[in-house]
């Protein structure tokens, strides 16, 4: 009853446009360039294949690529004893405070520094004839999400396993991880099929099973080979940073190029970031660091400054992402902790991320002045992992905010109103607050995943 899926692979795997051709995650002699996180199980190179060693009374052990992949297609060979239960992380974290994961009404609170994840499983399972081989696991999260809590069923699943299964051979998986969607296929077959969107990048990790006291198990090892990744090009970012004909016309000009660091800087440094911000597929991303203000690699701004402007942009956000676009910044006013001071155009995944809660009468919402002046409940908001558009128009001391082409904000800086609401804010211990005649354009790094792109400016003539 299972061997007619092999008839579907074509059509669930049929590739988008890819960035590039493979590449190799694995030089075939050496480990430079990989980062083992968790326990102390050793890896090693042997025969052209990373090898892994199980150690005594140690916890999980990864051996991690050096860099996040987003959206991919993934192919590696693996063989393993059969005591050992192993795995390949793939889109995970490791993040230096404590993180909660959502399940249903549960949370979870995942240690800092440990790895958490999706996990393609090594599952040979012998003595429990289970054979869930590339099925996934979310690594010190929900568990097993398939077979599982987002599909498939257990029974059918180890009964496809033990026949594709190869004891004491070269297994071949293959890993298709595109928006929410994640594909797998052993040896050629089908496997896992779910859709989740918990997280979208992180990095690729090869998994050494803690062991714990267990003597039987000392030294048991896996193998990989023919680790290799072909990053999917992002289609709808076809086209994007360029100007046409008619913006050109009505005097728009690029606030970033698409490719290069040029015209951007740290907000607390003369240099751009030299990690965390990163330029992948024509997107200018702040990767997850955990949710921090400013506790990683820190805001960028432009270095320019502006007055009169008109901006827009395009973001897409990540589930409990949080971020924001602020104008009149002065980067001087605070050399202290958090982000650099200026009015907001608030960035939020509203149904996730509790700011969204605070603050006053939802002042800290998507596409409101933020802790200020409240969007409007029903702004227009696409959904999660989509595009957005932000716009800013700046006259003289008029500022009004549109989302997606729908006005959300309008307000007058340095008037009564303006002055009573920054009062009551957090905001208040920042004199005049907002009134600078002119400032840099900042971009918010608040420790979550966010993409921008299609950042353009236009100012007066004569300015």
């Amino acid at each position: 009853m299972i061997a007619p899926r092999t008839l579907l692979l074509v059509g669930l795997f049929a590739t988008p446009a890819l960035a590039a051709d493979w590449t190799p995650l694995f030089n075939g002699k050496d480990l430079d360039g990989w980062v083992k996180r968790g326990g102390k199980a050793t890896y090693k190179v042997e025969d052209g294949s990373v090898v892994g060693t199980s150690t005594l009374n140690t916890p999980n052990t990864f051996l991690c690529t050096p860099r996040d992949y987003s959206d991919f297609i993934l192919e590696y060979e693996f063989k393993v004893d059969p005591k050992l239960n192993s795995g390949v992380q793939i889109r995970s974290q490791s993040l230096p405070q404590e993180t909660v994961i959502e399940a249903g009404a549960n949370k979870i609170k995942v240690p800092a520094n440990r790895v958490h994840g999706y996990q393609i499983e090594i599952d040979p399972e012998p003595a429990k004839d289970r054979w869930w081989s590339a099925g996934v696991y979310e690594e010190s999260g929900r568990g097993w999400l398939y077979p599982g809590l987002l599909g498939g069923n257990a029974k059918e699943f180890t009964q496809q396993g033990r026949g594709l299964f190869k004891q004491g051979d070269w297994n071949k998986v293959r890993v298709e991880a595109i928006g929410d969607r994640i594909k797998t296929t052993l040896n050629g077959t089908p496997c896992a099929d779910i859709k989740d969107a918990r997280v979208a990048a992180g990095f690729i990790g090869l998994q050494v099973h803690g062991i714990g006291n267990d003597k039987s198990k000392d030294g048991t090892q896996v193998r990989w080979r023919n680790l290799r990744i072909q990053e999917v090009a992002n289609e709808s970012s076809a086209g994007a940073n360029t100007l046409s004909d008619e913006e050109k016309s009505a005097g728009w000009k690029l606030l970033w190029d698409g490719k290069t660091t040029q015209g951007w800087r740290g907000a607390k440094s003369p240099e751009f970031p030299k990690s965390g911000w990163e330029i992948r597929d024509g997107m200018l991303l702040i990767n997850e660091s955990g949710g921090g203000e400013s506790v990683s690699v820190g805001d960028i701004i432009t270095t320019e400054k502006f007055s009169d402007f008109e901006l827009k942009l395009d973001f897409k956000i990540t589930p409990g992402a949080n971020s924001g676009i602020k104008f009149f910044v002065d980067p001087e006013l605070n050399k202290g902790a958090g982000s650099s001071i200026g009015p907001e155009f608030q960035i939020l995944d509203d149904v996730k991320h509790p700011d969204a809660k605070l603050g006053k009468d939802g002042n800290r919402t998507i596409g409101s002045l933020y802790d200020l002046i409240p969007a409007p409940k029903d702004k227009k908001v696409n959904p999660i992992g989509q595009w957005n558009e932000a716009r800013i128009l700046s006259q003289g001391m008029k500022v009004t905010y549109w989302l997606n082409g729908v006005k959300t904000v309008e307000y007058e800086r340095g008037t009564k109103e303006w002055r009573e609401l920054v009062a009551g804010s957090k905001y208040k211990v920042w004199p005049n607050f907002g009134e600078l005649k002119e400032g840099h354009i900042l971009l918010q790094d608040h420790g979550n995943l966010v993409f921008y792109r299609n950042i353009k400016i236009r100012v007066p003539a004569g300015r």
